[in-house]
């Protein structure tokens, strides 16, 4: 009886979940320069790391045009759907 606990246990112990994705890193420095001169409304869209399908890559800020941009921006994250992990890109959210 001792030892079936004991097995009991011990395979407890190796059903540690992990992550099926690497942490997201820490975000860059990324300064802003002075936007460019245009008529067009510009908003500064900052870095952020994007998911190639096989690892983080890097998106250096950027001015994007005003228009159909909303005011605030939303970094990418992990998302659980239907037991499926998914990427869900870093964008613009309406307001």
């Amino acid at each position: 009886m001792r030892i079936a606990a004991l097995l009991l246990v011990l395979s407890l112990g190796a059903c540690v979940a992990t992550p099926p994705y690497p942490s997201v890193p820490a975000l860059r420095a990324d300064p802003m320069p002075k936007p460019p001169v245009t008529a067009e409304q510009l908003l500064w869209q900052p870095g952020h790391w994007d998911w190639s399908g096989s690892g983080y890559v890097w998106a250096p800020g950027q001015y994007v045009p005003a228009a159909g941009h909303g005011g605030s921006w939303m970094p990418g994250w992990w998302s659980r759907v239907d037991g499926i992990w998914r990427w869900e890109p870093a964008h613009w959210v309406a307001g």
